[in-house]
């Protein structure tokens, strides 16, 4: 079990982020154990199909056995959305100490054995994880992106509704949150973590299975965690509805319609109707001035629903 002890002022300075870097890195664990997370096998059939058989025994080397993965290789981002590159020059300035350190803790096999081993193999994963990044994953990130923000946006109303307790209830069953205490059961380390004044960074992540802190108890707190809404990514869109709704609101008006039974964000319905952001505004201003639509803000989100009178024009 892993623990972080946060305080009044950690709480007010607990912050979430969007890591490209860390999404890549957490990715590997589905290369290497395609039975990990199912839902996954669309993506990494793709992936692999276009990826360099040696590229992907090297990176796939890089998962420990308990398929924990060394936290040098995704550095805590200093900013809310940090681009890629930027993050893996950081790793590229990993010391070769710190590089045989992270492995050890993370129990990954054949751990270079000394520095100038650890500078090799640090310069050849990064080498490697751009490629990597630019076959399988920056393709499909703004879908990803559209995932996580949305999830946020959740996140945050469970904030504001019931504090840090309703916060960290159902991110997953691993998670429990007891007198300033936030504990993450079945890791490999065992040890306890006192924020002092460092906040705490929530990273929602798609290839997340569960709770992933760092690894090792030097780093200060931080936490990938599983993003809602993931089960949906890799499906196609749904198929242009045939209804007499259709008919008289266009197909992505009714679409929009009919998925708004609960409270949304433009860039979940934009992730859902695999349509631009801005296109999915233009439709909800139509649909809110005709009265069938509700919009209210949460934070930077406008949320949507169906209104009464949507209500009554989905079912007929």
């Amino acid at each position: 079990m892993i623990s972080f002890g946060l305080g009044v002022e950690d709480l007010a300075d607990t912050r979430f982020a969007l890591s490209p870097l860390d999404e890549t890195v957490l990715s590997l664990r589905v290369l290497r154990e395609p039975g990990l997370q199912t839902l996954h096998l669309p993506w990494r059939r793709s992936a692999l199909a276009r990826l360099d058989p040696r590229d992907v025994r090297l990176l796939t080397s890089l998962v420990g056995t308990r398929l924990a993965v060394p936290d040098f290789l995704a550095p805590r981002p200093e900013v809310f959305a940090p681009v890629f590159e930027e993050q893996l020059s950081l790793v590229r300035r990993t010391p070769p100490g710190r590089v045989r350190r992270d492995m050890d803790a993370a129990l990954v096999r054949n751990a270079p054995p000394d520095d100038d081993a650890a500078a090799r193999l640090r310069d050849e994963a990064c080498d490697v994880l751009r490629r990597y990044w630019r076959t399988a994953l920056e393709p499909v990130w703004p879908q990803m992106r559209l995932v996580l923000e949305a999830d946020m946006t959740y996140r945050a109303r469970q904030l504001a509704v019931g504090g840090a307790r309703l916060l960290f209830a159902d991110m997953h069953p691993n998670l429990r949150w007891r007198d300033g205490v936030l504990y993450i059961d079945k890791m490999i380390g065992h040890h306890h973590v006192p924020a002092s004044g460092r906040g705490l960074l929530l990273m929602p992540a798609v290839f997340a299975h569960k709770p992933a802190p760092p690894v090792h108890p030097d780093e200060p707190p931080s936490l990938s965690y599983p993003s809602r809404g993931v089960a949906t990514l890799w499906t196609p869109p749904p198929a242009p509805d045939t209804t007499a709704l259709t008919s008289l609101l266009g197909a992505r008006r009714a679409a929009l319609i009919d998925v708004l039974g609960e409270p949304l964000p433009t860039v979940e319905l934009a992730r859902r109707l695999n349509v631009t952001p801005s296109a999915v505004s233009q439709h909800l201003r139509v649909l809110h001035a005709a009265g069938l639509l509700t919009r209210a803000r949460d934070g930077r989100h406008v949320l949507y629903r169906r209104s009464p009178l949507g209500d009554r024009l989905l079912r007929g």
